[in-house]
């Protein structure tokens, strides 16, 4: 990454704006083109520098509730359980890591309840147990990098 990557990582952590032509106003922001702002990101996205690039929704605001979930993973069964898992609609994002509980996800439903029964369904479906951890609190932290 180079500064002007770094500035829209640290411009977008900011929020994005609710307009027309919201790239062109962030990239008149920054002193970039659009094109190059666009430019930028997809090969952000690509190379994995991003994972994704998107909106956070506040489920919970919604009617819908979210939570992190975990799962102790025998390393032979990875590839097979993250495919389960992946498979479901519920599941926002999922990471490998170094831990005991080694696959971490968060569950996005559009009802509370939905939550029990997607982590039960998992829990057949992988014969493993899904350790589930709701939010107790929010917190915001925002990332920004040193130019």
């Amino acid at each position: 990454m180079d500064a002007i990557d770094k500035a829209i990582i640290n411009r977008l952590q900011q929020g994005f704006p609710i307009c027309a032509a919201p790239y062109q106003r962030v990239a008149e922001e920054l002193g970039l083109e659009e094109a190059e702002l666009l430019g930028r990101l997809q090969a952000m996205l690509a190379d994995g520098v991003l994972s994704r690039f998107g909106p956070m929704y506040h489920a919970e605001q919604m009617g819908g509730a979210l939570t992190l979930a975990a799962l102790k993973v025998p390393e032979a069964r990875f590839d097979e359980v993250t495919e389960i898992v992946n498979s479901f609609p519920e599941v926002a994002h999922n990471y490998a890591r170094n831990h005991l509980l080694n696959m971490w996800f968060v569950l996005a439903t559009e009802q509370p309840e939905q939550v029990a029964t997607v982590i039960a369904e998992i829990e057949r479906q992988t014969s493993l147990t899904v350790y589930n951890m709701p939010k107790i609190s929010e917190y915001y932290v925002g990332l920004q990098l040193e130019a």
